[in-house]
């Protein structure tokens, strides 16, 4: 399912441009992640699942300076005159790469109802997983990847990244095949259910006012993305670990859970 690598650049590279924000932009609205509190403050609203992911940034000190980049970046987004208003920002600590969707949200809900052994079974398969992958990859080169630019989704904002090698995205795109193709996992409701798109989510949209200004938001996107590009560290996925989160603001996980070193 995942693309080819020139095909992941070319769209990506379409993703970060003024004309996908112009579009994109008219189908902009709320997060339901968030919810609004009598207060008028948003908090983050009840989400449980599990993922494959980098270590959140916290806990990720070989990507330090990658981070510190990236929350000027968040800095800078929320400091836009429309952006303030309009963008929820996330915990700078829990920034992260997702490797592999898993499972969230209701279809996580039942099949937990479904099957009391649930995350014990898809605890034990991702570490059968992991170690399979592991027999099996070549000496591995180094991952890394780089900033290409602001992505503007239906819900939300982040940077999209695309690697600096073609070994970076062939070694993600085999991982992840071992993952969606695994039988075991299959049983357990998870399947591949979009392509890789790496990126880094700074923030979700909030409530739409019916005056916002759209095209000025794409403008000022624009200035901002201009301004940012071939001005970042590299990012290094030197490490996939399966987490568990409650929310989108944070994703934990038990120290004998599934993780690999790449």
């Amino acid at each position: 399912m995942d693309d080819d690598f020139q095909t992941y650049l070319n769209r990506l590279a379409r993703m970060t441009r003024l004309e996908a924000y112009q579009i994109q932009v008219q189908n902009i609205q709320e997060s339901y992640k968030y919810q609004k509190l009598p207060t008028g403050e948003r908090q983050a609203a009840p989400f449980p699942g599990y993922t494959i992911i980098t270590p959140p940034s916290e806990e990720d000190d070989k990507n330090a300076g990658f981070y510190k980049q990236l929350q000027e970046y968040q800095v800078q987004l929320l400091n836009l005159p429309i952006a303030s208003q309009l963008l929820v920002p996330l915990p700078t600590g829990s920034f992260h790469v997702t490797l592999a969707d898993l499972i969230w949200d209701n279809a996580y809900r039942d099949a937990c109802d479904r099957n009391p052994n649930y995350e014990s079974d898809l605890r034990s398969c991702c570490t059968s997983i992991f170690h399979q992958y592991r027999q099996n990859s070549q000496p591995a080169t180094p991952i890394r990847f780089s900033i290409l630019g602001i992505m503007l989704m239906p819900r939300a904002i982040a940077v999209c990244l695309v690697p600096q090698e073609r070994s970076s995205y062939e070694q993600i795109i085999s991982f992840r095949r071992t993952i969606y193709q695994n039988s075991q996992l299959m049983p357990l409701g998870i399947e591949q259910n979009y392509h890789l798109t790496a990126h880094v989510t700074l923030g979700y949209f909030g409530e739409m006012k019916p005056d916002l200004d759209r095209q000025k938001f794409v403008e000022e996107l624009s200035e901002l993305n201009e301004k940012w590009l071939g001005n970042s560290p590299e990012f290094l996925v030197h490490r996939g670990e399966l987490r568990k989160f409650d929310d989108m603001t944070r994703y934990y996980r038990e120290p004998d859970w599934a993780a690999i070193d790449f």
